[in-house]
Order: C-alpha cells, then structure tokens, then sequence
C-alpha cells in the first residue's frame, strides 16, 4: 500500500494525464492502473481536475474573431494583421477589450536571410574561382618546372660531352683521322678521334658533311683490318638536336676506316657501291 500511495504522490501520474512521459512510461502507468484500482481511480480525478480547470479558465472569443481565424485556416493565407485586438469606443475614449487576448505573432524578417544567402552564394563563387586560378598556375609552374629540368638534363649532357671533347684533346693517344669523299661523294667528309690505347673511336658529329638520306637507312662505320672490314656501329647524318660527338664501338687495331649507307640498323657486310668517305690511320 505504501508503495501506491508513493508512486501516486510522485506526480508521474499527471504528466502521464498531461501527455509529458516517454513511451516506456506511459506503458508502466497503463499497467500499474491495470493492476491497482486505487491508481486507476487517481488517473480518472486528475484528468476531471485537469478539465475543471480549464473549463473555469477558458475565454471565449468573440464571433468576429472566431469567423477570421476559421476562414484564415481554410484558405491558408492568414494575415497576423487580422488578429489585432478590436477597439470600442465612448466618447473622446478609446479602450481595448480584454475579452479577446490574440496577439499578432511578429513577422520575419526575411530580408536579412535573402541578404544573407546572396552574400554566402558570392562569397562560394569567389572561393571557386580563387581554387580554380590556383590549381591553373600551379599547372603552369609545374609545366615550367618539368621543361627546367629538361634543359637542366640537356645542359648536363652538353657538359659532360665537353668533357669528353676535351678528354679527347688532352689525350695524346688519341689519333684525329679526316675521312674524305670517294668518288661518288666528293663533298662528303668526316673527322673521328681514335686511341689505339684506350682502344676509343669517336665521331665529331659538329663537323659531318654526308649527304642526306630517308628514315628507312642509316650510315654505318666501319675499320678496316688486315683488309677485313670490321663492323663499328650506325649513326645518323646531321642534325642541330644532335649530340657534338658520339662514341663508336671499340677497337684496338685499323688499318683505315670507311663510312656506307645501310639499311636501318647495319649491315653485316658494308655495300661497296654505297661507300661515301674513307680515310687511313697512318
């Protein structure tokens, strides 16, 4: 009995009656009073109490007011300027009547949030447009840094063949040989750096005069031993993209070297009837 009479004055009972409990709540309730006529009695006071109450307090609005706020619920379209408290007057007095206690809700100001989303949808624009010139010249300088270290590359290359030029010019083993035009070429010509020792041929590539030829030959060196030609590797004509000198294949002994036109890749034999310089090594 204590028990009921705690769980009753522990005031879950109204809020059960005013709508105020969590779901787990009101099933607790709804069994207590299934289980208990005394708390099932209670729930029925409370909500007479509850309806007393607001009977007593109720105010009833007037018919001019009941008529505008129905119609303003029918049409949707209700104006806060409707519910305005009517004025009677007597005389030079003018009083409100307390009979009607509506109060206009206060309108919104949306002028400020339209400001405000402008202002917001600008300032994205902008943020955009700002990434968007970013990431192009972020492009831009990783384009510029690719074609720095291109000519970076170049110049090195260029360097270390200067290198070799002047390896070659220090190096008194080496042996500068002018090969000159057969009869069939007479303008042709060509300069090679050989070392018996370091057993090294190279070409001056700066300094070549042969005729032009199609991408499907190339020219091929050849030295010549005991009166064997000896395969020396292939080359290309000039070309201002070239490198100023090129390394051949190595080789310890010649009695002369001679340059012929091939097809692409070499020969393993020279084509006599091809032959454009020739030069010996004494």
């Amino acid at each position: 009995m204590e028990n009921v009479q705690a769980y009753i004055e522990s005031g879950i009972l109204e809020l059960y009656v005013l709508g105020e409990v969590t779901p787990d709540e009101r099933l607790q309730v709804e069994e207590m009073a299934a289980r208990n006529v005394e708390i099932k009695n209670e729930i029925a006071e409370i909500e007479l109490s509850m309806e007393a109450f607001a009977q007593e307090h109720s105010v009833e609005p007037s018919e001019e007011l009941r008529g505008k706020v129905i119609n303003s619920l029918i049409v949707n379209l209700g104006d806060d300027r409707i519910f305005t408290k009517p004025r009677k007057h007597s005389g030079d007095e003018v009083f409100e009547d307390d009979v009607d206690n509506v109060v206009a809700m206060p309108k919104r100001n949306t002028t400020f949030y339209k400001y405000a989303f402008a202002a917001c949808l600008t300032l994205l624009l902008v943020s955009i447009y700002g990434i968007v010139n970013l990431y192009s010249k972020l492009q831009d300088t990783n384009t510029q840094l690719t074609a720095m270290q291109l000519d970076k590359q170049k110049i090195a290359n260029q360097v270390n063949v200067m290198d070799d030029e002047l390896d070659i010019y220090r190096d008194t083993s080496y042996k500068i040989l002018r090969l000159k035009g057969v009869a069939r070429s007479p303008q042709s010509a060509l300069t090679l750096a050989w070392s018996p020792v370091t057993k090294k041929v190279v070409l001056d590539m700066k300094s070549l005069k042969l005729p032009d030829h199609d991408k499907d030959h190339q020219y091929q060196l050849w030295a010549l031993v005991g009166g064997k030609p000896v395969d020396m590797g292939v080359f290309d004509g000039a070309n201002p993209d070239t490198l100023s000198v090129k390394e051949m294949k190595s080789i310890a002994a010649a009695d002369a070297f001679a340059v012929t036109l091939e097809p692409t890749g070499g020969s393993k034999g020279p084509t006599l009837d091809q032959m454009v310089v020739m030069g010996g090594t004494k």
